[in-house]
């Protein structure tokens, strides 16, 4: 395919059709699990839809009563931008992967090279078109994973607004130290799979995380209760999605489209990371899981403690000022 009018039509196409899913995070969500089940050899769909998922629920905790309480509205709006932010980074640079990756099943030949118009890195590229000679779907995977996280680390993570204002300011390191974030997979059963998040900023952690995450999906039980659900439950970015199979009595999220705005973000200059940094091998190693997977009790513990000192310390500042 040379660069001609067609061409042009094709990359319009693209950059149009992700720019529409790139809405918000729950038409992210639903772009990432669509294509998996359209295309269930892309196991990264699948995680990135997971993880998507928990990013929504995480944006739509900010509007709980400890949140609300215990911080700002401007660091509420900062901790929301640097989960919207990094999300749509993240989806503005691999579904065009996605989407170039089916029209070179469609047409039965690499259309990799139009990456380069996208400023995709060139480890992808590479990655990409050996994936097409191999089908060796877990390199894939696991390319995807240090893609996306590489991706973020210079425009979000070491961003000087973000790492000033977000990364080093009370509630993440609080949150951080408390492990009080963690990637959920749910069931309709009641139960949740996943991990504890710590050391965010930390590349090598989100990479490792992703690598868990991915393996535990594999699990053939925890894929089949996860699909199950994922097909059931429409995401609203609210935890209501998952907490109505919970026995649990904390206030309730409301839905994101209720909460958030559509953001209008502005591209940046992507530059190759790949070019600028290259790999670790510590990246390419598979990740041991702990026999501890199902943590729905540890973290909803940690959540009743965060909601009971939000309503101590309201009740002891109402005193204060009686």
């Amino acid at each position: 395919m040379t660069k001609t009018h067609n061409q042009q039509s094709f990359l319009h196409y693209i950059t149009n059709l992700t720019t529409s899913h790139n809405l918000d995070n729950i038409s992210r969500t639903l772009a990432y699990q669509n294509f998996y089940f359209q295309y269930p050899e892309m196991k990264w769909a699948l995680v990135a839809s997971v993880v998507s998922r928990n990013a929504g629920w995480n944006m739509t905790d900010l509007s709980l009563p400890p949140f609300q309480g215990l911080l700002s509205d401007k660091e509420l709006r900062r901790l929301f931008m640097t989960y919207e932010r990094a999300n749509w980074l993240i989806f503005s640079d691999a579904f065009p992967q996605l989407l170039i990756y089916s029209f070179s099943k469609e047409f039965n030949q690499p259309l990799f090279h139009l990456l380069y118009e996208f400023n995709v890195s060139t480890f992808m590229i590479d990655e990409w078109n050996y994936f097409w000679k191999s089908n060796d779907k877990e390199r894939l995977l696991n390319a995807l994973i240090i893609n996306e996280q590489n991706l973020i680390q210079s425009p979000v993570i070491e961003q000087p607004f973000f790492k000033a204002q977000v990364f080093r300011s009370f509630p993440y390191l609080m949150q951080n130290f408390l492990l009080m974030n963690a990637v959920l997979l749910p069931n309709r059963k009641g139960k949740l799979h996943g991990f504890f998040v710590h050391g965010f900023t930390n590349i090598d952690n989100r990479i490792k995380i992703g690598q868990k995450i991915a393996a535990l999906i594999e699990i053939p039980t925890i894929y089949n209760e996860l699909i199950d659900f994922l097909i059931s439950i429409e995401p609203t970015g609210s935890r209501q999605e998952y907490e109505q199979f919970l026995n649990i009595n904390l206030t309730k999220s409301s839905m994101l489209r209720v909460l958030y705005p559509v953001i209008t973000h502005q591209d940046i200059i992507r530059e190759d990371w790949y070019k600028a940094g290259g790999i670790e091998t510590k990246w390419l190693k598979k990740p041991n899981l702990s026999s501890k997977l199902e943590i729905g009790k540890s973290f909803y513990i940690k959540r009743k403690i965060l909601f009971a000192y939000y309503h101590i310390k309201k009740i002891y500042k109402k005193d204060l000022y009686q």
